[in-house]
């Protein structure tokens, strides 16, 4: 099997902006599927952008982080736009008469548009409410059911419900569906709201020639819809507790590593159950995204285990996974596997030699080119081009950022690299990214704005202050699309 074999649906030269939904401009505390990203797809295909990449969106927790979802399956309700829901006849047109939203105000409007559709929806939208349940019933009645509990039990955590709840005892089950089934109704709902606005915004991104590249975290929150439903396939005590966690070893991001805490699979169960787990998971993405990066490739390779015990990921030790079985299963469905693989930190010629097998696109990171020597794979002239490169990614700062944080030495070194550029950072390292042979280039929107380090979206390593960077179009220069579109004919990504 060659990489030729499985050719990505990411052949052509393209390029691509990373902005997460959240950061958009908008009435409500965080970006939402409103007009505002319509106005956003219509302002990166007159850039000449064929490729809008965002982060994971599923339903964040206390720390807001999209990779610490309550769901892998499920939509972020505070994503969803008050505008269509008025637009649909389940809202009152008032409520758009205020220029802001607060969290609360948006989750009374959700509440509002529940009780309106079950007064004023026509046949055509419960056609469409009724069917959207049973497409989606595979993994929609655990979530909902989880939910209607977790707001039940005051937000708890489902290993501390009462046992019989959280060992999922069927009678159990069954008096919770009947006691909380408006809640669970209302969820229902608010899933089938979710869908729908994210299915207008991605016809109205794929009409303008725009794909939607989304990412996928490997592994899944400890507190989560899918944990709670599926113990078995997750390395988990009697009492629902992690045996061993989720992490990464000391890197160029922790000097002790990072200790993420997500159960770790028990790959043996998924593997008897022909990685049913994994091709849900698979299905549901792609009706939402065209193409999807997968975070944290190598752990498909072999992961890092911290024993839970231990506060530290130091303290971990390197256990092979079955990617290439799991992987051959996912191929035997999706011809080719329309993946990124997020290939940073430690990469092994195990974890290359496996990307390469399935000829997924690796991801190369300019920020990290310039220290070592002309052997640095993250050069420009060293990049593949079945490959994706950033100028940075949401961990990063922004390129800005870190050039202001660069010693004398090597910011000497960075700008003869570009060849002493007349323009001010960071437009020397986006045409580097431009001109490099990787297919698809992705640059991140605050350095389309050039802005500095307090605009970064994520530290990783910290829980505070992280995914709230938003951007308004104030920022945006009058000629930046057009700018940006000649850049993007001149290094001929045009076409993707």
């Amino acid at each position: 099997m060659t990489s030729d074999a499985y050719a990505s649906s990411l052949q052509q030269r393209s390029a691509g902006v990373l902005l997460h939904i959240t950061s958009l401009p908008g009435r409500g505390v965080i970006g939402d599927l409103g007009p505002e990203a319509f106005s956003f797809i219509d302002f990166i295909q007159a850039s000449g952008f064929t490729v809008w990449q965002m982060l994971p969106i599923g339903p964040t927790q206390a720390d807001g982080s999209p990779y610490q979802s309550s769901s892998m399956h499920a939509g972020n309700p505070r994503l969803i736009a008050v505008e269509p829901l008025v637009e649909a006849g389940w809202l009152n047109p008032s409520l758009l008469e205020q220029p802001e939203l607060s969290g609360q105000a948006k989750q009374h409007a959700l509440e509002l548009a529940w009780a309106g559709f079950e007064a004023n929806a026509d046949e055509a939208q419960r056609a469409a409410y009724t069917q959207f349940v049973e497409d989606q019933n595979c993994w929609l009645e655990d979530y909902a059911l989880y939910r209607a509990l977790h707001e039940a039990f005051d937000f708890a955590c489902w290993w501390d419900w009462p046992a019989e709840l959280r060992d999922r005892q069927p009678e159990a089950l069954e008096k919770g569906r009947q006691q909380y089934a408006k809640r669970i109704d209302y969820t229902r709902f608010e899933q089938y709201a979710f869908f729908s606005q994210w299915f207008a915004v991605k016809a109205h991104a794929n009409e303008k020639g725009i794909k939607l590249f989304g990412d996928m975290p490997i592994f899944i929150a400890h507190d989560s819809a899918e944990v709670w439903a599926h113990r078995d396939m997750f390395l988990l005590d009697e009492t629902g507790h992690p045996t061993v966690v989720a992490g990464v070893p000391p890197d160029y991001f922790s000097e002790t590593g990072q200790r993420w805490g997500n159960p770790l699979y028990n790959w043996d169960s998924m593997s008897r159950d022909g990685y049913a787990f994994w091709i849900s998971r698979m299905k549901t993405q792609l009706q939402l995204f065209d193409d999807v990066r997968i975070d944290h490739f190598r752990g498909f390779e072999a992961y890092w285990e911290i024993p839970a015990h231990e506060e530290y990921a130091i303290n971990g030790q390197w256990v092979k996974a079955p990617g290439d079985e799991l992987f051959e299963k996912l191929h035997e469905i999706y011809d080719p596997l329309p993946l990124v693989a997020e290939d940073l930190g430690i990469i092994t010629p195990e974890v290359d030699a496996l990307r390469k097998k399935f000829g997924l696109p690796g991801m190369k990171i300019l920020q990290f080119a310039f220290s070592g020597d002309a052997d640095n794979p993250y050069l420009p002239f060293r990049h593949e081009t079945n490959s994706v490169v950033y100028t940075g990614t949401h961990d990063n700062d922004t390129t800005l950022g870190w050039y202001n944080s660069l010693d004398a030495e090597m910011r000497q070194y960075v700008d003869e690299f570009l060849g002493f550029s007349w323009e001010a950072m960071p437009w020397p390292m986006i045409r580097a990214a431009l001109t490099s042979r990787s297919n698809l280039a992705v640059i991140p929107m605050q350095d389309l704005l050039s802005l500095g380090e307090r605009h970064r979206m994520n530290l990783p390593g910290t829980t505070e202050g992280n995914w709230e960077w938003r951007f308004d179009w104030t920022m945006v220069e009058e000629d930046l699309a057009s700018r940006l579109h000649k850049m993007m004919s001149m290094y001929s990504r045009l076409d993707g």
